[in-house]
């Protein structure tokens, strides 16, 4: 039962939700994320009779300078049980997309897979290698935010489960205010980055 946590993307989603970097109280907790792949695993055991092994995997890109940063964040990930795959970040095209589906390919190849979850919002590099799996009788399910995943939402074959429906991910409810979610006042919705942006 294999778990993928595309850490880039799900931090932007989650950045363009809350309009900002997260605090503690808007922080993904994977302890909790780990305990709902647990409860998964022995879901499909109970079904199956197979008792399969759950792996909890995140991949992350390290910018040149930030591994001090990020080596806490790390760590904690591993104390929890997560394997973490860390690639430098050195153009803008080094994405870990790639590295995601050759893992997902490496684990169907070698041991099989009872499930997969993805916990991505991107749907040009997952779609269709997920809908594969699927039409292969894995059961698939993508793990993101609503607002930005209507390729899984659409795409039949594949669960999605918003993340902030996983009991104890977030210790706060998000601040969501979407176009599919205004109050009858309306809302201000912030801008994903500053204007100024369009200089550089």
């Amino acid at each position: 039962m294999l778990l993928v946590w595309d850490a880039p993307n799900m931090d932007m989603g989650l950045g363009a939700i809350i309009g900002g970097r997260p605090t503690a109280a808007y922080r993904p907790r994977f302890d909790a994320l780990g305990r709902w792949l647990l409860r998964r695993t022995d879901a499909i055991a109970g079904t199956s009779g197979i008792t399969p092994e759950p792996e909890a995997t995140v991949f992350t890109n390290i910018a040149p300078g930030s591994a001090e940063v990020v080596r806490p964040w790390v760590d904690a990930l591993r104390n929890v049980g997560f394997a973490v795959f860390a690639k430098p970040k050195l153009t803008d095209d080094s994405d870990v997309d790639a590295d995601m589906l050759a893992h997902i390919e490496l684990r169907r190849a070698t041991t099989g897979l009872a499930g997969v979850v993805v916990a991505s919002a991107d749907g040009q590099a997952f779609r269709e290698p997920l809908l594969a799996l699927a039409a292969e009788g894995i059961p698939v399910t993508v793990v993101g935010f609503r607002e930005h995943a209507s390729w899984a939402l659409s795409s039949e074959g594949l669960e999605f489960i918003d993340l902030e429906d996983i009991d104890g991910v977030f210790r706060e409810p998000l601040p969501r205010i979407g176009l599919d979610s205004l109050p009858d006042e309306g809302a201000w919705l912030t801008p994903f980055r500053p204007l100024r942006a369009l200089l550089r």
